[in-house]
């Protein structure tokens, strides 16, 4: 007998057809003889509308109140689907994921959970229960209700698998599995059987919408095994683990692009010690994010430097530069809008050279000017404008070997969480 965690997205339970296709693949895994703790994300579009809801009344609602208003669209999806597997002659229970023993720092919409508590699933499960648990959602120690962000169903499931010594977390969601890149921009995008932890998070980070970094991240630390398959199909999927087989004269193993991404540069600077750190000091007081940095030479004493941020931060990023100026000196603070981030991924990069070099030869040879560069070990990431963001990606596709005639997408718009 196995403990099987299994997650299902937003658009995999989006309707009642859905969650009854839902139902039914998690009583055949049950009847093979496993034990099942599920996860679950709200409904289709329903946080999108409690939050537009919210706005109508509110523009500008206390984080505590949110917390409490979006986490009833998961409690929705697991009462629901425990009433389907009820409806065909089986067991399930649900909690939310307090009732589940999730304990997080009190950090309303983004908290990090601190602690799980599981007795009550295990609980279940020994009363012969599907246990149902509501995703992106826990409790701090002192009975506040919180939400974990963006991928927040993602890592719970992880976590859940991870405190409980799951045997596999199962991520099902509207793709069969992980791409070299994304379908609906390369039609021959090659399914991976596999992928290492460290490849899948650096495609997470950079853009690739199927996994959240965090629950990559937690996956990697408590060496949980993941498969990532399609809620619509049978298909095998892909496993992401510690090591990965490497295909032969694969050196790339994915693309993944950024559309949200914005240069601030600020220019004139006094070369002086402690400016780099007041600068980006201030903008992480502020919560926001810098990606890619990049600093020119010094020349009579001043210097230029420009830095990455999310598109949505830009307006914030300036106003920050602006409210500093009384202790770091600049001429001037610019933006530009309307850029991408395109990188390639693969742990073969660290030992092939040239790989790199191919990059820029590709994108330059479409006559596209790269305006950023960023690299490590297993990654090389190019700040472009955004219109021919779909021609470079085919083309390094191409590139890199990674095109396969007779691969078949199945599936439809991403999950949201």
């Amino acid at each position: 007998m196995s403990l099987i965690v299994m997650k299902f997205g937003g658009s995999s339970v989006g309707t009642p057809e859905r969650m009854q296709r839902v139902a039914k693949r998690i009583i055949e895994r049950q009847q093979e003889g496993n034990d099942i703790v599920v996860v679950v994300s709200a409904m289709g579009d329903t946080t999108d509308d409690l939050i537009d809801q919210s706005k109508q009344l509110n523009p500008n609602p206390p984080a505590r109140e949110m917390d409490m208003l979006l986490t009833v669209g998961e409690q929705i999806s697991i009462a629901l689907l425990s009433m389907t597997i009820h409806q065909s002659g089986h067991r399930a229970v649900s909690f939310t994921g307090w009732q589940a023993g999730i304990r997080t720092e009190a950090v309303h919409g983004k908290a990090k959970m601190t602690n799980i508590h599981p007795e009550r699933v295990f609980k279940a499960l020994e009363q012969g229960n599907v246990a149902i648990i509501a995703g992106f959602q826990g409790m701090t120690e002192e009975g506040e209700i919180t939400t974990l962000g963006r991928g927040g169903s993602d890592t719970t499931a992880v976590a859940m698998a991870a405190a409980m010594n799951a045997d596999v977390c199962e991520i099902y969601t509207d793709v069969d599995g992980i791409y070299s890149t994304d379908p609906r921009v390369v039609k021959n995008a090659r399914k991976l059987n596999e992928i290492s932890y460290d490849e899948m998070l650096e495609l997470a980070n950079l853009g690739a919408a199927v996994l959240h970094p965090r629950a990559v991240e937690y996956a990697k630390h408590n060496n949980v095994k993941l498969v990532v398959r399609s809620s619509f199909t049978q298909n095998e999927g892909t496993s992401v683990k510690e090591e990965a087989v490497m295909e032969q004269g694969v050196v790339v193993r994915g693309i993944a692009f950024d559309k949200n991404v914005a240069r601030i540069s600020i220019m004139g600077v006094e070369d002086v010690p402690g400016v780099l750190a007041n600068v980006f000091g201030a903008l992480a007081n502020n919560g926001i994010d810098v990606d890619i940095i990049v600093q020119s030479g010094v020349q009579d004493g001043k210097a230029d430097f420009s830095f990455t941020v999310s598109g949505d931060d830009k307006d914030k990023a300036i106003r920050v530069i602006e409210g500093i100026r009384s202790t770091v000196s600049f001429r001037e603070a610019t933006s530009e809008a309307d850029l991408v981030k395109v990188s390639i991924v693969g742990a073969g990069m660290v030992s092939n050279p040239g790989v790199a070099a191919k990059m820029f030869a590709t994108i330059s040879s479409l006559g596209v000017s790269i305006k950023m560069v960023s690299t490590s070990e297993i990654k090389c990431s190019c700040v472009i404008t955004a219109e021919p963001l779909n021609d470079v990606v085919r083309a390094l596709h191409t590139a890199y070997g990674l095109d396969t005639a007779d691969q078949v997408f199945v599936g439809g718009p991403q999950e949201r969480r």
